[in-house]
Parts: C-alpha cells; sequence; structure tokens
C-alpha cells in the first residue's frame, strides 16, 4: 500500500490519489513525491555517465542492459512494457489450458535417448520462468518452475508453430519471473561433448511450440546466486520467499501432510471433527491473555478465543462423544522464537476415558506422526543456540512426577498436596525460588513459582518425548481431581526438547468443583494474574445436565511442525507470522 500523509485525506476521510503519468498508477501525493525525486536522481545518474563519452559504453542486449537498472527503473521500464502489451491482448489472457503435471514429466519420458523425441505426445504446461538463456535470436532456453518442479524449456524457431504469433514477438519480451504457458512435446538435448569426455545425457525438455506470456513479472526477483536471506524481508515478503526458497515451500508441504495424519488419525478412530465460535463473551479454556474486539451491533466488548475447550465440552454433554478441532487460537502474549500471538492447536475429547487412556493414545498419535511424515522415529533438531539433539520419539516415553522430582532436585521437603494453595506455601516456594536462583517474573503467585520451578528443574530433562504428570488443582482449573491424592489432578504435559508439545487431563465434571476452581482463578486475577481464567456460567450450567467421565488433549501443531521439518523459529513454520509494520516515516501505512 503506498504511504499516506494525514495532508492527503479528504474531508470524508478517504485518501486523495494521483495520477503517476509514468506507471498509470493512482497514488497518495507522498507516494508520487517520492516516486518524482527517485526518477529525477535516476535521470542524473544516468546523464552523467552518458557524458563520459560512446568509448566506455559497451553495446548490450536490452535483456543485459536492465541488469544495470536500479529496482524503480526496472519496475517503471517494465510497467510501461507490459502496459502496452496488455492494451494488445499479448498478456493476461483469461485461460489457459494446463494438460500436464510438471512433476510427472522426469519418470515418464527418462526413457528418451539424446536427440529423441515423442512428437506424438502433445503437452501443455504452465510455470514461471527462473532463468532465460539465449543462444541468438532464434534459439532460447529457459528454466521453468512449477509445482516444486523444474524443467527446461527449449524454444527453437525451426519448432515454432506457423499458426502462432511470430517466434520474434513470443519470445522478445520474456523475462526472468514471468508466469508463461508452453505448448510443446518431449524431447532430450543432444549435449555439447567436449574433447576428452566420455558419453554424457543431454537434458529432458519441452520442445515449444509456442510460449505464451500469460502474467508478466514486473520486479526484478532475487536471483539463485545470492538468493533472498534477509530473514526481516523473506517474512514481509512471503510470496518471494516461496518463490525463490525450495526450502520454505517444502516446510509448508510437510505440514499440510502433518495435519492431513492428524485428521485422517482421528476419523479412522470414531472421531467428528467439528468448529467452535472464535469470538467469545468470555475468555476462557485456558490459562492465557486474550485480545479484547467490540460487536458493534450487540455494543459490547468480546474475546478472540484462547482456547476451545470450553465449548468442545459442552457437546460432549450434548452427545457427541468423540470430537476433535484443528483450529486457530490467539493469545495477547509476548512473541519469541516459539510463541505467535496467533497458532494452529488440534483438541479431542473422549468421552469414557481418563487420562492414562489419553496418555497412551498421545504417544501412539505422535510417534506414528512422525514415522509417518519422516520415515522413522529419530529426528534431528538444531536448537537457536546451533545444538544438535537427536531425538527418539518411539513409545513409550518416559514419565516424571512433578512434586517428588522437585524434592528430590532443590533438596527441599513440599508443603502436603492439599496444602499447595495457600499463602504459607506461597512463602515456601518463594524461599526456593531464592535459593535455588529461579526467576519467576511477578506477580508472584503460587501457580507461577511452581510453574517456574517445573520449568528450570524438570522441563530441562526433556530431550526425548517426557510425560510430566502429578499437576496441583491449583494449576488446572478444569482438571479433575486426583483419584488417591488430594491436592492433586489428574493431567499431563508432554515436552520435546524442552519445549511443551501437549496438555492433557481427566476432565472436571463436577459442576459445584467447576465453580469453586473458577473462584480461586477469579482471586488470581484479582492478585494482578492478567492470564488467570474468567467464570463462565454457561459452562457450569452445561456440567450440571451431566458430562460423562471424559479425557481431553490439545497439541500445539506449530511447534510439532518446528520440530519435523528442523525449525527453531516459529515464523519458519507459519506462512504469514506476524510482524510489525515496517516504518516508512510519520505518516506510514503498513505494507
Amino acid at each position: 500500500m503506498a504511504d499516506t500523509n494525514p495532508a492527503d485525506q479528504a474531508a470524508d476521510g478517504v485518501a486523495k490519489l494521483y495520477l503517476d503519468e509514468v506507471t498509470g498508477e493512482h497514488v497518495s501525493k507522498t507516494e508520487l513525491k517520492k516516486r518524482t525525486k527517485t526518477r529525477e536522481r535516476d535521470a542524473a545518474k544516468k546523464e552523467k555517465a552518458a557524458t563520459k563519452g560512446p568509448a566506455q559504453t559497451s553495446q548490450k542486449s536490452a535483456e543485459s542492459a536492465e541488469k544495470d537498472l536500479t529496482p524503480n527503473q526496472y519496475f517503471e521500464i517494465r510497467s510501461r512494457i507490459v502496459s502496452d502489451l496488455h492494451s494488445q491482448g499479448k498478456a493476461y489472457p483469461h485461460k489457459f489450458e494446463v494438460t500436464y503435471d510438471i512433476r510427472n514429466f522426469a519418470d515418464e519420458f527418462k526413457h528418451l535417448k539424446n536427440g529423441e523425441t515423442a512428437k506424438e505426445k502433445t503437452i501443455q504446461l504452465g510455470g514461471r520462468i527462473f532463468v532465460r538463456r539465449s543462444a541468438g535470436s532464434k534459439l532460447f532456453f529457459y528454466d521453468l518452475r512449477s509445482d516444486n518442479a523444474r524443467l527446461q524449456i527449449l524454444a527453437q524457431a525451426d519448432n515454432a508453430d506457423p499458426n502462432a504469433p511470430s517466434f520474434e514477438e513470443q519470445h522478445v519480451n520474456l523475462r526472468r519471473g514471468d508466469i508463461v504457458g508452453v505448448r510443446g512435446y518431449p524431447t532430450r538435448t543432444n549435449p555439447q561433448k567436449k574433447q576428452g569426455e566420455g558419453e554424457y545425457s543431454g537434458e529432458l525438455s519441452i520442445a515449444a511450440t509456442e510460449v505464451i506470456l500469460l502474467s508478466p513479472c514486473l520486479h526484478q526477483i532475487p536471483d539463485d546466486h545470492y538468493g533472498f536471506k534477509n530473514p526481516e524481508q523473506r517474512f514481509r515478503q512471503r510470496y518471494l520467499d516461496l518463490m525463490i526458497n525450495e526450502k520454505a515451500r517444502n516446510i509448508l508441504i510437510t505440514r499440510s501432510k502433518i495435519d492431513s495424519y492428524i485428521r485422517r488419525y482421528f476419523d479412522d478412530r470414531g472421531f467428528i471433527h467439528v468448529q467452535t465460535p472464535m469470538l467469545n463473551t468470555i475468555a476462557g479454556g485456558a490459562t492465557a491473555k486474550p485480545f479484547m474486539t467490540h460487536h458493534n451491533d450487540l455494543n459490547m466488548d468480546m474475546y478472540l478465543r484462547v482456547a476451545p475447550e470450553l465449548y468442545l465440552k459442552q457437546l460432549v454433554v450434548g452427545g457427541l462423544n468423540r470430537i476433535y478441532e484443528l483450529g486457530r487460537q490467539f493469545r495477547n502474549e509476548g512473541m519469541d522464537l516459539t510463541h505467535n500471538p496467533e497458532f494452529t492447536t488440534c483438541e479431542f475429547y473422549m468421552a469414557y476415558a481418563d487420562m492414562y487412556d489419553i496418555m497412551n493414545m498421545t504417544e501412539e498419535l505422535v510417534s506414528g506422526l512422525v514415522k509417518a511424515v519422516t520415515g522413522g522415529y529419530v529426528t534431528t533438531y538444531h536448537t537457536a543456540k546451533g545444538e544438535e539433539r537427536k531425538i527418539n520419539w518411539e513409545a513409550p516415553w518416559r514419565r516424571i512426577e512433578m512434586i517428588p522430582s522437585l524434592e528430590e532436585l532443590t533438596g527441599e521437603k513440599f508443603p502436603p498436596s492439599e496444602e499447595l494453595h495457600t499463602a504459607e506455601t506461597g512463602e515456601f516456594f518463594k524461599k526456593v525460588l531464592a535459593k535455588t536462583g529461579v526467576e519467576c517474573p511477578p506477580p508472584l503467585t503460587n501457580p507461577r513459582m511452581l510453574d517456574a520451578l517445573v520449568g528450570h528443574f524438570l522441563e530441562d530433562q526433556c530431550i526425548n518425548p517426557t510425560f510430566i504428570h502429578g499437576h496441583p488443582q491449583m494449576m488446572s482449573p478444569l482438571a479433575k481431581s486426583d483419584r488417591n491424592k488430594p491436592g492433586l489432578c489428574e493431567r499431563f504435559e508432554a515436552f520435546v526438547s524442552q519445549k511443551e508439545i501437549c496438555n492433557a487431563y481427566t476432565e472436571l465434571n463436577v459442576a459445584s468443583e467447576q465453580r469453586l476452581r473458577f473462584e480461586e482463578q477469579a482471586r488470581q486475577k484479582d492478585q494482578g494474574d492478567d492470564e488467570a481464567q474468567m467464570i463462565d456460567e454457561t459452562f457450569c450450567r452445561a456440567l450440571e445436565h451431566a458430562l460423562p467421565p471424559t479425557g481431553g488433549w490439545g497439541m500445539g501443531v506449530d511447534r510439532m511442525v518446528m520440530f519435523l521439518t528442523d525449525n527453531w523459529s516459529i515464523r519458519e513454520v507459519l506462512a504469514f507470522p506476524t510482524m510489525k509494520p515496517e516504518s516508512h516515516g510519520p505518516a506510514a501505512v503498513a505494507e
């Protein structure tokens, strides 16, 4: 989007636009001034170069000369040419019939020998030009890419369709980055054999009878040699990143395979996929800070969901005994290498199951997923610090009981589990934090202090997949009390390479107890914990209609993709990660 200055605003608040006579675009006054200055500066450079005399000016083709242009110069010249082509009906056709999948070409025609053709096989395909080479005015070679595959296009005047536009007209205006349609037939080129070399194979190609400009690229795109590597620009121009970097495309392809496997796993076991609201009147289902928005017609504030849990359990109350949802959540919290404000989770709920059933299912689902996507159970992962870790995902996984393990590692005897929520225990946790040097950001509530100790002493042990279980009730307002240990609940978290990947409970289905848990969360919110949950009376009322014994589970899909594609930054596995807008001055608008 062009820059907009407040002075350019009309009385009705709509930005005034001015005609750029060079490109034909309508842009803001600020943007037009910027373009005019850039053109004047480029013209001055060109005039200065001309004064050096013809002796220093090499004879270059139009395409070669374009390499010396600035990005702005290239865009303006290319825009004028494309505008003329479009006005003549020689660009931007509405349709081109693609009849062949470029990914099958290498296998289907590998039998062709040097110099052989298969003229009986007419092929029409589309793709983007990444390399353009010429051998005179009658022979061009193109490197065409589409669907993560590459293919050489051999365009020779002798092969041109006499009913098509002239050979020169077809090729004179094609440039790197253009989308083209190609008609032709398979062939294998005759390689140029150098003296002293043995026999080697020519390159499988399409002998083009016609090349049609479908959609011109108006900008110079990065070449293969220098690439497109700047992280900030890669994520801001994601289309260009995916165009140039094969690894970026493969990550999103792997992500799709992960999503598909998860869906198949649950579908095959009788689960149904459901969709629950993104806009909530109560930000519930997880301990997290929500985004707030406003509904104009209802004149009320609402929240983007932090988790779908409360809705999903209401569906179980309604008789949908096996359900899952794969979808987006939104949390108004910090951004770092493993957290993005919007992210994807999978949650499932299974009536007549408990935490221990879900723990076994987690091992089965995740280890099977890893095997299906990578071909084995052992993967390699590199941390942000460059440390290489071999992770074995094969079941069974290690299991750590929280409180006994912390007592062993801190050398302190913890208060009884039913007293972990008291003020006295809060003072105890503060002493343990001081003794061990573990930091906990305020507010220093009991759950936050205990969570800090768990993160320091237990999560750091979890390289291979590991279950941590035996959580206090105060940390788990939606989990059912442990059947054997008062003060604890039936909950587990799974960690891999020191990062949580999933969280699960035997679900609390006692309405009166659930209300008390929500009230405890409200007290924590009064103490300054803005991530604590609110009281959801609608959910409590649903529980009063009887939720069967139920096991529930949630997994962060983005984090699984990070592990299985060996990426330590979550931005790499999101198609469009959240970015701070670029600033082009005080009146700038994010592009």
